[in-house]
């Protein structure tokens, strides 16, 4: 038998609990942390791949490329976990969620919008949940606009090559 959520068992006056602007002020306070952090890994990563792509030629081997490509992707995930952390460690120290991987669990999962609900807050903790999860928004977006701007230099370079590639076959024609 599958056990009931709690949450759908209490009255509505139970569950409707009044916004405690500390816990908002609080939320938004590390949320501004997260993007200022954010923004600060984008900085970095944005500036090693620059400085690494305008050595990049169509004489550039592939796997080199791709490495750079790579290590890009791995920086932006350390970027995220690392803002995940931030998130976790004011909820481990609260003792809102015990365990600190329990508490980074919980982060995770609402700072990516998953949301299964395998761990959460106490429920006058609730508000939360939501700003994390903003933050997550704001991060990951930012992040995809990094990721376009990679993506089209790799296709500039994929357009040279087939350039490349066109002239040299009309050569032996």
């Amino acid at each position: 038998m599958i056990p009931q959520d709690p949450l759908a068992q209490l009255h509505v006056e139970v569950a409707s609990t009044s916004f405690d602007l500390l816990q908002i002020a609080l939320g938004v306070a590390i949320l501004v942390v997260v993007v200022f952090v954010h923004g600060a890994g984008i900085r970095r990563i944005s500036r090693y791949f620059s400085e690494r792509w305008v050595h990049v030629t169509t004489k550039t081997p592939h796997w080199r490329v791709n490495l750079l490509f790579g290590s890009v992707i791995a920086q932006l995930v350390i970027v995220h976990l690392i803002e995940v952390m931030i998130w976790a460690l004011p909820i481990y120290w609260l003792n809102l969620i015990p365990e600190l991987s329990a508490a980074a669990f919980f982060a995770a999962e609402t700072y990516t919008t998953l949301g299964e609900g395998a761990v959460r807050l106490p429920l006058s903790w609730r508000q939360l949940g939501p700003i994390i999860a903003v933050s997550g928004l704001f991060t990951f977006g930012w992040t995809s606009s990094v990721l376009v701007y990679v993506m089209t230099q790799f296709g500039t370079l994929d357009t040279h090559h087939a350039e490349r590639k066109k002239i040299a076959e009309s050569d032996a024609a």
